[in-house]
């Protein structure tokens, strides 16, 4: 079977986890299958420009523990570049790459999808985004790590919140899916949690956030980055977008304060965790589902099973076509929502 060369990439934003996934590729890809691999730098552009680096086993050694990623990332859509699928498959002769393995949310899965469906190009996908809003797997690497932290961030806020009895409002990432607001929130503790497929009315938080007072306690108001209010629109840092035509948000969190500081007349205060969340060292947790999810997608290439993403179903990996896992987000059933809104006020 030897002789075979593995090009791995991965796209959209990094998160903890990655490294791990790509030592589990490349550690069961050589020892068991003696395949050879070659890294593609940041994303989709890699296999675009042919920018390459070496990855064998001395190259994945140490990084487990580490966050981002050894290979880089970029949001680059190939299809918005001239003649993209050409200059792919240009690249992957000129470096002899007979299957990629594509790391990453549904951005990168989608032109994985696409280059498989449509071009023909073999490609086995992993599913990565820390909103864990991949329809097809019960969790995403990265989750965990990002849950992790802003619980820890919302734990300390409880303490300043309540030197000061001002209400603290704290924005997580989540940009259609409220996962990580929802996990962050109920674990933390907080008093109102603001999720993406809930639109919110500001009146209602305010009646939570004055309930909250008079009980002697400061409210801690946890706030999805695509969280809406009932009348309004979603609150944008500006309006650029990247090539996959996504705007940049943030911004929810600091007009909400200013909201609830003028109708309590409560001082208020935000923290935007941003990057925060998807840095640093990765969970134990994502560091198992990882590694699995690398042996599992090189285990898919020597099966030939192209245009698959592995994906985690109860305690098994298994594996999905790519275009049915990126089709539909993962969203938060609102019978969940419901459930824990007995903490609400």
């Amino acid at each position: 079977m030897g002789s075979k060369k593995i090009g791995v990439l991965t796209g959209g934003g990094d998160c903890p986890g990655l490294n791990a996934v790509i030592r589990g590729i490349v550690r069961k890809g050589v020892q068991e299958y003696d395949y050879d691999f070659v890294g593609f730098r940041d994303g989709w552009r890699g296999p675009l420009e042919g920018d390459t680096v070496p990855l064998d086993i001395p190259a994945v050694r140490g990084i487990l523990p580490r966050g981002g990623t050894i290979l880089g990332s970029s949001r680059t859509n190939p299809f918005k570049a001239e003649n993209g699928v050409r200059r792919i498959k240009e690249n992957l002769t000129k470096y002899e790459v007979d299957a990629l393995i594509a790391i990453g949310g549904e951005d990168t899965l989608g032109v994985a999808a696409r280059l498989t469906d449509e071009y023909g190009i073999p490609v086995v996908g992993v599913p990565k985004t820390i909103d864990n809003d991949l329809s097809a797997t019960d969790y995403t690497f990265g989750f965990d790590t990002a849950v992790g932290i802003a619980t820890e961030a919302i734990d300390r806020l409880h303490t300043t919140a309540e030197s000061h009895m001002r209400v603290l409002v704290v924005e997580v990432m989540g940009r259609h899916a409220g996962w990580i607001a929802l996990h962050s929130g109920l674990a933390g503790g907080a008093n109102v949690i603001l999720i993406p497929e809930q639109r919110f009315d500001v009146d209602q938080v305010c009646a939570w956030v004055t309930s909250r007072f008079k009980a002697s306690y400061a409210p801690i108001v946890v706030v999805a980055e695509g969280a809406m209010p009932k009348d309004g629109e979603m609150v944008l840092k500006d309006g650029s977008q990247d090539s996959f035509g996504h705007v940049r948000l943030s911004g929810v969190g600091e007009w909400l304060a200013k909201e609830i500081e003028g109708r309590t007349g409560k001082e208020a205060r935000t923290t935007v965790l941003g990057h925060v969340q998807r840095g640093g060292t990765p969970s134990a947790f994502d560091r198992w589902l990882a590694t699995r999810f690398g042996l599992h997608a090189i285990e898919a290439v020597r099966d030939g099973d192209f245009g698959k993403m592995v994906a985690l179903q109860g305690t098994n990996v298994v594996r999905v076509p790519i275009a049915q896992a990126t089709a539909k987000l993962k969203t938060v059933d609102p019978a969940l929502y419901q459930e824990v809104g007995v903490f609400f006020g």
